[in-house]
């Protein structure tokens, strides 16, 4: 399968560092070979420079032309859906699931073990079952 993420101005990227990480930009301008323009006034990013090694590239795709006004990003995010795409996406449920869990508490963590061992006990059960 060819690759298809590419580098590309309208690439939805998140932010996997700094003061905006975990938020969703869009590249609007590809400056050299290691920075490009991003923003999103939709999560809160404003225009600024954002070196590769700090985003990672995303399926999602808008069109727009190069360095449009924040309107017009506002507007094409808005109308592709983006924020509903990415919650559909399995690397956003995992995000999800990670923030949630690093959430608990020490109880929600202990209630959380037990049930994986009764869970275990449970299948550990119909498995000898089965092999008898």
């Amino acid at each position: 399968m060819p690759y298809k993420r590419f580098v590309e101005v309208g690439r939805v990227v998140l932010v996997n560092y700094g003061p905006d990480s975990g938020k969703l930009a869009v590249i609007i301008d590809v400056l050299d070979q290691n920075r490009a323009l991003v923003e999103c006034p939709n999560t809160g990013i404003i225009r600024q420079q954002l070196p590769f090694r700090r985003m990672a590239l995303t399926d999602i795709k808008i069109e727009i032309p190069r360095s449009p006004r924040t309107q017009t990003i506002q507007k094409a995010f808005t109308e592709a859906k983006v924020s509903e795409q990415w919650e559909k996406t399995s690397w956003a449920k995992k995000r999800g699931s990670a923030v949630r869990r690093a959430a608990l508490t020490d109880f929600e963590r202990f209630k959380v073990t037990i049930g994986r061992k009764q869970r275990s006990n449970a299948i550990h059960k119909e498995f000898t079952k089965l092999k008898k």
